[in-house]
């Protein structure tokens, strides 16, 4: 006789998904209500990302800290992300994606509340690293709400909508950023996403569908299997955690290590140490994803052709995103121009990334693939970033080479996400989009982290210069990488 499985804290009622009103999900268009709900956190994630670093001398000042110390509101957020995107995903898998997103809108909100309310640097960063739990739970689950919620045929609008509101999330952060700085207080950089994190709990609360059963199938499948049998999926609940635990650390320990050199204060000792065991872990990571059954980086996966360029070029691309808006309000404000100024000035790059992510195939000429559209990129961000390093600082030359440096990446970056995905075997998709949000997520530290450190060493001007001939240096890489996976598209199409 079937023995009835012990409940799980997973099958609480607690934990329970409530389904749309019937008005709602008998509206014919209601997935797009869905979709809107999603661009929420789309928007809400990039919106902090942008925001931040206009932030950062404000938060010199009312804190009386080094900008390497500072730069952790912005690390400290990127290192949870990163460690938590893969183990939130399988969690949702279990729990339902409609619980998790509803609950990250909260986590957001809340940690939001207190980043605005912190007394202290310290008390900053710990509000900023539980804030990053909340855009795990929003960013493992946008993607396959829209999957779930959306029918096939409007599957690739629906996610270019999806993109779109993340492009303007990243476009409006650094003006909302200069003008709340000025008129108003770096604190409320942090306190406008509790109005939008609120909204996004009530759209989803009545306009997401649901995502897991009303009873959960295991139950009913765990009380009718045999004993000692395995239920269907239920290696699905593995999870790499020394991989993870591995990643976390090599990663701290090497941007910890750029921290120290930038004027964190620590000896030289520490550094060094830092460094060793950075290089260490990523030693011990690679043989631990060697014999891992389910691990968060494949070792098969950057055998196959392309995917190891692409996730460079992903790294690479985000590095040259990211480290702009860092670096572009310290030099413009070592220039002497008002912080709103720099905002307007520094949207320029994510108002063109966006323009150039979705507009980008208009304006190129018909037929331009996608590897070409990344080596087209790649080289008009090079000259963009040359210009920014040579010509003079100032609203004048900025905008226009902040211009070509984000139409250059608007154009690169969503090439190379589909090439990197064509050429992810479909059994492996979910695997090989956690590596590629892996490395953007790291990109975009390593953006945070290499200003910081050309400043500290070398003074604004001087080391902005410096570090921006470094990046584009990194652009004809990342140019040199685009070709060399156009030429593995090629002989792939061929076979």
């Amino acid at each position: 006789m079937p023995t009835s499985a012990r409940p799980s804290l997973l099958d609480s009622p607690l934990l329970a998904e409530r389904p749309r009103p019937r008005a709602v999900a008998a509206w014919p268009h209601a997935h797009w209500l869905a979709v809107g709900t999603v661009c929420l956190g789309a928007f809400l994630g990039q919106l902090t990302a942008s925001i931040t670093a206009l932030v950062f001398p404000a938060l010199q000042e009312g804190f009386h800290a080094s900008l390497a110390a500072v730069e952790w509101a912005a690390l400290g957020y990127l290192l949870v992300l990163v460690a938590l995107l893969a183990p939130v995903g399988r969690l949702s898998d279990r729990v339902g994606r409609k619980t998790v997103y509803l609950g990250g809108f909260a986590v957001f909100s809340l940690a939001s509340l207190g980043a605005g309310l912190a007394d202290s640097l310290a008390l900053l960063v710990a509000c900023r690293v539980v804030q990053a739990v909340g855009g795990a739970m929003l960013q493992a689950n946008s993607v396959a709400l829209v999957a779930r919620g959306v029918p096939g045929a409007a599957m690739r609008t629906a996610l270019g909508i999806q993109a779109a509101a993340q492009a303007l999330g990243l476009a409006l952060g650094p003006t909302l950023g200069g003008l709340l700085v000025t008129h108003a207080s770096w604190r409320w950089a942090f306190w406008i996403n509790v109005p939008v994190g609120l909204l996004g709990i009530l759209a989803g609360w009545y306009l997401l569908p649901r995502t897991r059963p009303a009873v959960p199938p295991s139950r009913t499948v765990a009380a009718s299997a045999p004993a000692g049998a395995t239920q269907p999926g239920s290696e699905d609940g593995r999870f790499d955690l020394p991989g993870l635990l591995l990643l976390a650390g090599a990663s701290t320990a090497l941007l910890l290590a750029l921290s120290a050199a930038s004027g964190l204060p620590l000896p030289g000792w520490a550094v060094l140490a830092l460094l060793g065991a950075s290089a260490v872990l990523s030693v011990a990571l690679v043989r631990q994803e060697q014999r891992a059954d389910r691990p968060i980086i494949a070792p098969g996966l950057l055998n196959t052709p392309g995917i190891r360029a692409g996730l460079l070029l992903a790294l690479t691309g985000y590095l040259l995103l990211f480290c702009p808006l860092v670096l572009g309000p310290v030099m413009l404000a070592g220039a002497g121009v008002p912080v709103a100024t720099a905002g307007l000035v520094i949207t320029a790059l994510p108002g063109a990334f966006a323009l150039a992510a979705t507009l980008g195939g208009v304006l190129l000429p018909r037929g331009c693939t996608d590897a070409t559209r990344c080596r087209w990129g790649a080289l008009t961000a090079t000259a963009g970033l040359l210009a920014s390093a040579v010509l003079p600082v100032g609203p004048a030359t900025a905008v226009p080479a902040l211009l070509a440096v984000g139409f250059g990446l608007g154009l690169l970056l969503p090439a190379n996400n589909a090439l990197v995905m064509r050429a992810i075997p479909a059994e492996s998709s979910a695997v090989g989009g956690g590596m590629l949000n892996s490395v953007r997520s790291l990109g975009t530290a390593l953006g945070t982290a290499l200003p910081v450190l050309g400043v500290h060493l070398a003074g604004r001007q001087v080391g902005g210069r410096a570090v921006l001939l470094l990046l584009a240096a990194v652009g004809l890489l990342a140019a040199a990488l685009a070709a060399s996976a156009g030429r593995t598209a090629g002989r792939t199409a061929e076979h």
